[in-house]
């Protein structure tokens, strides 16, 4: 489908600012009442690298299709919106499985090295093992944030190679062009945002530290001051960019959009505070029949509250992406 602009999300009436929306639904505390506790899986992704995934299998798995849930920078699978996610797509008969990304939700000692923000190897990895062992007849991939530009890297990664049972990607807020995102951080507005992840990201490598002595350098941790800095002195080198410059060049998803050919869904926010709308626009996306964009006036930052309903929590993205997909799994 040709990519379009809608409006049809209507925001909580107190929650028409991008920061509001963000804020709110980054802290506050939610409940799954009927989601089951999950069952964690481990798949070797490299060698040297082991993530974590929670899976909410229903009774006979392969007798559903699968939604797979990515998560954003410094998150993990217990992520308030994973968890939606999860829920959302075990209430519509779906299996959900909710990947962390290396080193996320508590798993620094699985894994040698890094994660990076368009690491698709790993979600590729774990695809294959579903589609080999466990024989699941088809598959979505959802991702927030870094993971939405993981999901859409994936897609064009893929290319004309893509499973056939990959049916659809839906990608929320992706951080699809790396290095105009980490520009908006950077702005005196995002201030709360940059050190947040900022001090995430040092906590994690200190953690990092004590399972892998010495495997890196952290004399100059505590100087850094945004997530350009960290990206420069870890991410970069520890992934073979030549610097947070070249990283973000070559990890966003922007430089492979063109070769996506599975129905893929992304939505964003105009008042996202550091995920400029204008990426959505470039030729590359326009130009491909098989992505949708729905940029939406509100929403924040993978926040899209609404007004909540005794049948419907709220969280309007989370059901979009599940009726999106759900939509392309019964194809």
């Amino acid at each position: 489908m040709p990519d379009a602009i809608h409006t049809e999300y209507t925001p909580h009436p107190r929650l028409k600012h991008g920061h509001w929306m963000t804020l709110f639904t980054w802290g506050r505390v939610r409940h799954f009442p009927s989601l089951p506790p999950p069952l964690p899986r481990y798949f070797d992704v490299a060698p040297d690298a082991r993530v974590l995934a929670h899976c909410y299998w229903q009774t006979e798995p392969r007798q559903h299709a699968t939604l797979i849930g990515l998560h954003g920078l410094e998150a993990s699978s217990q992520a308030h919106y994973m968890r939606g996610l999860a829920d959302k797509a075990y209430a519509a008969g779906l299996n959900a499985i909710m990947l962390n990304q290396r080193n996320c939700g508590g798993t620094e000692a699985l894994s040698a090295g890094l994660y990076h923000s368009g690491l698709s190897a790993d979600p590729r990895a774990v695809i294959k093992e579903l589609l080999e062992l466990d024989q699941l007849p088809a598959l979505a991939v959802a991702g927030y944030s870094l993971g939405g530009n993981v999901a859409l890297r994936l897609a064009g990664d893929y290319g004309p190679d893509t499973p056939r049972q990959l049916r659809a990607i839906v990608a929320v807020s992706p951080t699809m062009d790396l290095g105009l995102c980490v520009d908006a951080l950077e702005r005196r507005s995002n201030l709360i945002y940059e050190w947040n992840f900022v001090r995430n990201l040092k906590a994690r490598m200190r953690r990092k530290d004590r399972m892998w002595p010495g495997r890196f350098d952290l004399s100059r941790l505590r100087k850094l001051r945004t997530v350009r800095e960290f990206d420069d002195r870890f991410t970069a080198p520890h992934h073979g960019f030549q610097d947070a410059v070249d990283y973000y060049y070559r990890a966003s998803s922007l430089r492979v959009v063109d070769r996506v050919q599975v129905p893929t869904l992304i939505l964003s926010a105009e008042d996202d505070p550091f995920v400029p709308p204008e990426q959505f626009g470039a030729p590359a996306v326009k130009a491909n029949q098989h992505i949708s964009v729905q940029v939406t006036r509100h929403g924040g930052h993978c926040g899209y509250y609404a007004r909540a309903t005794p049948k419907f929590d709220g969280y309007w993205a989370e059901r979009r992406a599940v009726l999106f997909a759900a939509e392309h799994l019964q194809h």
